[in-house]
């Protein structure tokens, strides 16, 4: 396939799970995030808030901005962007949280022969 054949968009999908170390810490973050929005209308800044005090997974939804995981990136330009968080059951030696083993996600069979690549990822500390 020629490079005028490929499709010049690449969809990444991240999946992390956090531990909430200091639920006063982050809801704090979040209300001052919402704060700093100017653009935010009353309404909308009255719903957030509240939203962000009564569960610890809308204060991160409000603090991740998928911009600022690719805007240094060079030759690079964000076209859309969702996200979503949630609290979460979690236990680190299930297999189902093996970041090391593939996917196996409902997409998988979608994609197979549309000649995309997948790349692990790298866990930080």
């Amino acid at each position: 396939m020629t490079t005028s054949e490929t499709s010049r968009f690449v969809r990444l999908r991240v999946e992390l799970v956090l531990e909430i170390e200091d639920t006063g810490e982050l809801t704090g973050a979040a209300l001052d995030r919402i704060a700093a929005d100017e653009s935010m209308p009353d309404e909308e800044r009255t719903h957030a808030q509240s939203a962000v005090r009564e569960d610890e997974a809308e204060a991160i939804a409000y603090l991740v901005d998928p911009f600022d995981l690719v805007s240094e990136m060079p030759g690079v330009e964000l076209t859309q962007a969702s996200w979503s968080s949630e609290q979460i059951e979690y236990d680190p030696d299930a297999e189902e949280w093996d970041l090391d083993e593939e996917d196996g996600d409902e997409d998988a069979d979608e994609d197979e022969d549309d000649g995309n690549v997948g790349v692990g990822g790298v866990g930080r500390p």
